[in-house]
């Protein structure tokens, strides 16, 4: 059986940022889209970071307590957020989203955004795997999930 890959589940269609964006203008973005988070890239598509629902939050405490130090999407973006590469297999991408609070996968090739896999992206691709894995006893798929994978094609060692 071939491995399910971040670039099999990505999706390919996202709101980008700018890091000169004003910072209630990609608050109300957002909002609008209603997405809890958005990568960050510059003209040549070159992946900066990931601006959030917490970066948001920041910038909100900011502007209450003092001044904003500035207010373009760079100073509050996350540049630290955890990235995958198109070839990162499945179970490795649950096991990310288990370890790391993170709800979004910014996907790079070359340092450039592809994709992201969401946890949802990620649910609905195993689902499809489980729904086509043949038939074992009534109530037991789940057991066979890992099963589905040959064994020297495993992500976890």
């Amino acid at each position: 059986m071939t491995q399910i890959t971040a670039r099999d589940c990505m999706v390919k269609k996202l709101v980008t940022l700018r890091p000169e964006m004003d910072v209630m203008e990609a608050v109300s973005l957002l909002l609008r889209n209603r997405i809890s988070g958005a990568p960050v890239v510059d003209a040549d598509g070159k992946y900066l970071g990931v601006f959030s629902e917490k970066c948001s939050l920041h910038v909100l405490m900011d502007a209450a307590y003092e001044q904003l130090p500035s207010n373009q999407v760079r100073v509050f973006m996350d540049t630290e957020a955890q990235t995958i590469e198109p070839d990162t297999h499945l179970l490795s991408i649950a096991q990310v989203f288990l370890l790391t609070p993170y709800r979004r996968l910014p996907v790079l090739e070359d340092g450039k955004l592809v994709g992201q896999v969401s946890r949802r992206d990620v649910l609905k691709a195993a689902l499809n795997i489980l729904r086509k894995a043949p038939s074992r006893e009534e109530g037991s798929t789940l057991l066979y999930l890992s099963a589905l994978v040959e064994r020297h094609e495993s992500p976890l060692s």
